[in-house]
């Protein structure tokens, strides 16, 4: 009895030892479970705040160019137009591909063909003016575009860049329409279409030059945010979403704008009336 009763007791103290064995081990396995869903959360709050598009900027065109024959004009409106949309098209591709590709994606995939475009198109323009007066050079320069990141590029690498002019910015190119095509699918958002104010400018005095340029280019960067809006935006809200989320600021926007061009103007000159027609805006599907 004396020898047996340690052994009884010695095996008591092994199960006892196994128990806290298991229960450690659990305490080991949720401690890891919990760290590994803080780690999951982390990570992926991490990547939604990475992942912002930013927008594509290219340099104003039409300030660049010389007097435009009125034999060339409807073709020289058309092609920047067309500048525009592209850059629309190309913001567009940024948002559907957010997070996709390589640090180089942005680049490849989306500036570089945007400046292969932006060439053919200003070449248009060249030649255009060149058939009946002296064919302007150098506007290939203006071809390439930068990402205005808002944080991380699209492929993952850190982006900046100064703001610049797109097509119809500055001088509010013919049409001042921030992409009126791009209507390639029925599920598309769209694009916002709006009225020019630059061609429906008197001369503008040079003291207000400036202002009036500054004013013109606004309303582009509206266009273009409202454009983006649309892009993100799509399949929220109710039939009257885009009108009053989006086309009504836009307006009240666009009519603050426009007066400001038009009291510049009248600092010097004769103040121009009516351009408050102007503001309205429509959805090109």
């Amino acid at each position: 009895m004396s020898r047996a009763l340690p052994k009884y007791n010695k095996r008591r103290v092994l199960m006892i030892g196994g128990t806290a064995a298991v229960v450690l081990s659990g305490a080991v396995i949720a401690g890891n479970a919990l760290a590994g869903e803080t780690s999951k959360s982390g990570t992926n709050a991490t990547t939604k705040a990475a992942t912002s598009p930013g927008t594509v900027n290219c340099p104003a065109v039409a300030p660049s160019l010389p007097a435009i024959p009125a034999s060339a004009q409807a073709e020289v409106t058309s092609n920047l137009t067309l500048l525009d949309t592209q850059i629309a098209e190309a913001n567009k591709r940024l948002v559907d591909t957010v997070g996709q590709g390589g640090p180089n994606f942005v680049q490849n995939a989306i500036l570089g063909p945007l400046k292969d475009k932006r060439v053919a198109t200003i070449n248009r323009i060249a030649t255009a003016i060149g058939r009946t007066a002296a064919k302007p050079t150098g506007l290939d320069l203006l071809a390439p575009c930068t990402l205005n990141a808002n944080g991380v590029n699209a492929g993952g690498a850190a982006a900046t860049a100064t703001p610049s002019a797109t097509a119809t910015q500055q001088a509010g190119n013919t049409g001042n329409t921030g992409a009126t095509g791009n209507t390639g699918t029925t599920t598309a958002a769209g694009t916002i279409t709006c009225p020019d104010v630059a061609s429906k400018l008197p001369a503008i005095p040079a003291s207000a030059q400036a202002e009036v340029t500054r004013n013109l280019t606004l309303l582009n960067t509206q266009i273009t945010e409202a454009n983006t809006r649309l892009a993100n935006t799509v399949g929220q809200g109710g039939p009257n979403f885009v009108q009053n989320a989006i086309l009504g600021p836009l307006a009240d926007k666009r009519k603050s704008t426009i007066d400001r061009i038009a009291i510049s103007i009248g600092r010097t000159a004769a103040k121009p009336t009516g351009l408050d027609s102007l503001a309205t805006c429509t959805l090109n599907k």
